[in-house]
């Protein structure tokens, strides 16, 4: 029976900034729509630069990376839904819908059945 013995493998520690990237970046999407997502995206480069330079004494590209996407998901997302709020009453009002007296429910009526 010979037993060999491996050394440990070594990890490097993970970047503060990637794991604040990653948090960001899924808050963005959830309680903190387009501030948590800029903050991800921010802090998320900000981690691949700090990583990068430290030459494998930090880990964590992949947790910064996730953050970036999330963060660019995010800002997106808040952009489409500005866009959304700020372009339906004028589409609305172009069509004639918004009109006083006018009604939305057989346009809705028509469009779901």
């Amino acid at each position: 029976m010979s037993s060999s013995s491996y050394p440990p493998s070594y990890s490097p520690p993970t970047s503060s900034m990637a794991v604040v990237s990653l948090v960001a970046g899924i808050l963005g999407l959830s309680l903190f729509p387009f501030i948590g997502s800029i903050v991800a995206v921010i802090t998320g480069n900000m981690a691949k630069n700090e990583i990068r330079d430290s030459r494998g004494a930090l880990g964590g590209e992949g947790l910064a990376k996730a953050g970036v996407i999330l963060g660019w998901i995010g800002i997106v997302l808040g952009i489409l839904g500005i866009c959304g709020v700020i372009l339906i009453p004028f589409l609305l009002i172009a069509l004639g819908l918004a009109a006083e007296g006018s009604s939305l429910i057989p346009f809705l009526w028509i469009a779901f059945a």
